[in-house]
């Protein structure tokens, strides 16, 4: 058994490009050991989920998870592998590095011991961790498309929604947000002008995902609006300054 500082020590050196081999001769940890905790398939049956212990604790940091929840619901998958072992991939788009960046961070953050892969595809990449119990953390994972089958949050997802709502809207809308400006002419005192205004949008083919995000844009008092059945506007200016507050710059 070794101890979590061993396991960090070992992971940082992995991470950072040192093979098993010269990671086992230095820490004196054994290479099947080291392939598991890369790999996240060994388990740490006294803490290593929140959900499957008698407490039922939410996972920590809930700030983290609560981002990656919105992240998960947008563009996330979850297939198992050999050993019932989970593999949780974030599709993110090429085009925003800075979101790559930070749902890699969460993944990290709710996971220091696990590797951290990512699977690049054409125009997008798959943040990628593997580990037994992310169907524990995300129930709402299910056979099919996410828009075939009911999506609804367990009562403590409800409740750390509720507590940051701001990083939940964050995490959607990094998934399948965008905002972009329109613009208008108007004629004043016989001079056309052209008038640029910024809106959001949020498309999603699951009426209960939008519904959640309708709801969350609620408690924060965003006014938006359905132009069509799958997308969610938020035009105005002081909803639109609001939800750049909660989400900050796609980049």
């Amino acid at each position: 058994m070794y101890d979590a500082d061993v396991r960090r020590v070992a992971l940082t050196a992995i991470r950072s490009g040192q093979s098993i081999s010269a990671v086992s001769r230095a820490t004196g940890v054994s290479r099947a050991a080291l392939r598991s905790w890369r790999d996240g398939t060994q388990v740490n049956r006294t803490s290593d989920c929140p959900r499957c212990g008698p407490d039922q604790r939410k996972p920590a940091p809930d700030l983290a998870y609560t981002y990656l929840l919105g992240q998960y619901l947008g563009d996330g998958t979850l297939s198992r592998g050999r050993g019932d072992v989970w593999s949780l991939r974030i599709a993110c788009a090429d085009s925003w590095p800075a979101i790559m960046t930070e749902c890699t961070s969460a993944v990290r953050a709710l996971r220091p011991l696990n590797s951290v892969s990512h699977l690049r595809r054409q125009g997008c990449t798959y943040v990628t961790a593997r580990w037994k119990h992310w169907p524990c953390l995300f129930p709402q994972h299910g056979p099919g498309m996410k828009h075939t089958r009911p999506i609804v949050l367990e009562p403590w997802q409800d409740d750390l929604v509720a507590e940051h709502t701001g990083a939940f809207l964050r995490g959607l809308f990094h998934s399948d947000g965008c905002r972009m400006t329109n613009w208008t002419r108007r004629t004043v005192a016989g001079v056309p002008r052209r008038y640029e205004y910024p809106r959001w949008f949020f498309t999603n083919k699951s009426a209960d995902i939008l519904g959640l995000c309708s709801a969350a844009l609620d408690r924060l008092d965003i006014a938006h609006r359905f132009p069509r059945p799958d997308t969610i506007s938020v035009a105005r200016r002081e909803a639109v300054a609001a939800l750049d507050a909660a989400v900050g710059p796609k980049a």
